[in-house]
């Protein structure tokens, strides 16, 4: 793809996903969680520019700092979602506010290792930025898959981490 049609894509995601978070939405652990973040890696991977040819190191600390700050953002993502238990069974999920600041950390920290790389002469393509929003989403899909794996009776509810509401939690595989 072309850095137009890369940027495109990574705001389309990130709008789409950023417009759902605040919804709730239903956990079913038999989807396939993966799948998005399979996609976004693959069209990532395919362009011949993910690393820069004239600074092989850093390109390759950089974009290894970017899939880090993504897992990372992923986690924080997923971990300050608010799980609970509907009577039928059904595990739902929200993010809450401190989901917020979440986005804001990742989004600065992916923005201060752009101009990093732009101080150190990098070129740098989309394609980290892509597989950095796919390590996000991997993380965030799979820890909600994982925690959405609550025993339905023992729990009726599960806080999460910023939220100010209280609740009745109960206990949480981990």
């Amino acid at each position: 793809m072309s850095g137009l049609v890369d940027a495109l894509v990574i705001v389309l995601v990130a709008v789409l996903v950023i417009a759902r978070q605040f919804r709730a939405t239903p956990i079913d652990g038999e989807r396939r969680w993966w799948l998005l973040p399979a996609i976004l890696a693959v069209a990532a991977l395919r362009e011949p520019g993910v690393l820069d040819a004239h600074h092989d190191t850093a390109s390759a600390l950089l974009l290894g700092a970017e899939l880090l700050v993504g897992l990372a953002i992923g986690a924080g993502w997923a971990w300050t979602t608010r799980i609970w238990v509907e009577p039928d069974g059904t595990v739902w999920s929200k993010s809450s506010s401190a989901s917020v600041a979440v986005w804001g950390v990742g989004i600065g920290l992916r923005a201060g290792l752009f101009a990093l790389g732009a101080a150190m002469g990098v070129h740098q393509d989309s394609s980290a930025l892509l597989l950095g929003l796919a390590g996000t989403l991997l993380a965030r899909a799979g820890i909600l898959a994982r925690r959405g794996r609550l025993p339905g009776p023992a729990v009726k509810s599960v806080r999460a981490y910023g939220d100010g509401t209280v609740r009745p939690a109960g206990r949480e595989r981990v």
